[in-house]
Order: structure tokens, then sequence, then C-alpha cells
């Protein structure tokens, strides 16, 4: 009985021993296991609610940008020159600087210019954007400032008058469950919140 026991342990020794040692399959065993959850970014996701301020019920975008070790006038200095070359730029239409303070280191540009949203040989969209754009210079810091925003759309066919507190604002752009824009006024959205980023973003790049 004893010896036919033992036979019986050697005979399944050599499989058992196989199992263990068989590290081949144990990395597709583990990974049947495994769920592994993709996570889908949300390609609107830095244009949902948050990313139009308003201020007293108007957008109003803003950013101090801090440098240290330049006094007020060479800020003054630098976003003046920017300013200038801004203004004349293949998109502008009738932009001009307005405020030009060398007392107070302060800059204010009327901005008229394009947003591009398609263009094609057979097609261009496009809207006319008219905006403040103001700088506050100080000692180690500027204060950048965008506001009275405005599109002049369809020009050709028919004319609409927007503003963006009718039009990009939180309310009339993003929907309840925050996850999509409304695809009438998501162009708009989009690319002002581009428009700024650039601005802010550039100014920011030559001050550093």
């Amino acid at each position: 009985m004893i010896k036919k026991i033992l036979m019986m342990t050697i005979a399944l020794t050599p499989l058992t021993l196989w199992a263990q040692d068989n590290t081949w399959e144990q990395p597709e065993f583990e990974q049947e296991q495994q769920v592994v959850k993709v996570k889908k970014v949300n390609p609107d996701q830095k244009y949902l609610r948050g990313a139009v301020p308003e201020v007293d019920g108007k957008v109003v975008f803003t950013t101090t940008i801090e440098v240290p070790g330049k006094s007020a006038s060479e800020i003054y200095d630098i976003v003046h020159k920017y300013m200038t070359r801004m203004v004349s730029e293949s998109n502008q239409i009738n932009s001009r600087i307005a405020i030009n303070d060398t007392e107070k280191h302060e800059l204010g540009a009327a901005m008229e210019e394009w947003l591009v949203f398609k263009s094609a040989a057979l097609a261009l969209d496009r809207t006319r954007f008219l905006y403040t754009f103001q700088a506050f210079c100080q000692d180690g810091k500027v204060e950048l400032k965008m506001s009275h925003l405005r599109y002049l759309y369809d020009e050709n066919r028919k004319p609409q008058r927007l503003k963006a507190e009718e039009w990009i604002t939180d309310k009339n752009a993003v929907n309840k469950k925050n996850t999509r824009l409304y695809p009438v006024s998501a162009k708009f959205r989009r690319k002002t919140i581009d428009r700024k980023d650039f601005l802010f973003n550039k100014i920011e790049s030559l001050l550093k």
C-alpha cells in the first residue's frame, strides 16, 4: 500500500512542479484578471465652465504677470513695443493704441480684428472681433486686461452683432452637465479663449 502511494506521488510531482514553474502562462493569466480602463479626454475640457470669467455681469479676462527685477518703465517699454506691432498685424482691421500713458505706465488698445473659424478654398468662416486690451505696469509686475468683447458675424448675408455676455458665457455656451459646448456659440468661445491665451502668453514670454 505504501509502495503504491509513493508511486502515485512521484507520478504527480512533475505536473505540480510544471504548473508552479510555468512562468510563460502567468502574465496572460494576470492580464485576464485586470480590467484596464482608458479614460477618454474631452477635447473641450479647457473651454468648459469657468473658462470665461465675469465681473459684475461683464466678461473680463485678466492676468497678473510677475516680472522680478524689472521696473515699471522697463515693463511698459516691452509691452508698448509688442502692442504697437500687434495692432498692425495681418489679422487686424482697425485696431489702434488709444491709451499711452508714460507717467502712469498704462497702455490701452481698441482692437478690431478677424477671428477665423474655418478657412478653405471655397469657404471662409470668420467674425470681426472687437475688444479692449489694457496693460497696467508696476515695478516687478504687469496686469493685463481684456474686456468689452463683441462680435460682428455673417456680414455678407445676415449681419449679427453679438456681445460676449449674451453669447460665450457659461450660461449661454456650456451645457448643464458641464460636458460640452452648445454647437452654435462653441466656435466663438473656443477662438476667444485661444486668442486671450495667445496674447497673455506672448507678453509673458517677452517679459521673462
